[in-house]
């Protein structure tokens, strides 16, 4: 009788690999839009929307979850979008098949100054929510990662409205009036008090 090989401490791999240790094998995970292609994923988006999924923490950690169980990969990343924070401070967005659409895209001193502080756990509770069940249902030994648009990408989308190449909006402001630029910077920085 053969003895079974132990499982392999998922986590630990991945965190040696971030700090470029010496591993067995290289850690492979699967950002959610390389789910688009499994037909578990498509069956659920034909039934809800994309920001209905990232908003639901049990969607979310079902499509999270997808690229895990069918594939096997080593770390799941949480189902969410760059625009969350974005919506958390006042701003209405729309995620389209097409990318994200902002109705009142902030192009003045008013509109930053509008956007507010907020509390994760308050106002993008349903995203807690999700990293706590997938947490809890793979355990201690997978991690669950997430991912954040850093403040130029979120800004550029804020200003901009929507993805397009080259932000030329956000970098129109960037040179015409650097000072709201750089409030819009730190107020996206400064958001999230206590994180």
């Amino acid at each position: 009788m053969t003895q079974s090989a132990q499982p392999v401490n998922r986590k630990a791999l991945f965190l040696s690999a971030c700090r470029c240790e010496p591993v067995e094998r290289v850690p492979v995970w699967i950002m959610r839009q390389a789910g688009r292609y499994l037909p578990e994923y498509r069956a659920v988006r034909q039934k809800h929307n994309f920001l209905e999924v990232c908003t639901t923490p049990e969607l979310a950690v079902e499509v999270s979850l997808q690229p895990y169980r069918i594939l096997g990969v080593d770390a799941v990343i949480v189902f969410s979008d760059i625009l969350i924070p974005a919506g958390a401070m006042g701003l209405p967005f729309e995620l389209t098949d097409k990318g994200p659409v902002i109705e009142a895209p902030v192009r003045t001193a008013a509109q930053v100054r509008e956007l507010a502080a907020f509390d994760p756990e308050r106002e993008t509770g349903f995203l807690m929510e999700a990293i706590r069940m997938l947490s809890r249902e793979l355990g201690p030994n997978v991690p669950v990662l997430g991912f954040a648009a850093a403040p130029w990408t979120l800004a550029c989308y804020m200003i901009e409205g929507h993805g397009k190449d080259g932000f030329p909006a956000a970098k129109t402001m960037l040179y015409n009036d650097p000072h709201l630029f750089r409030s819009l910077l730190e107020r996206i920085a400064h958001a999230q008090p206590g994180i």
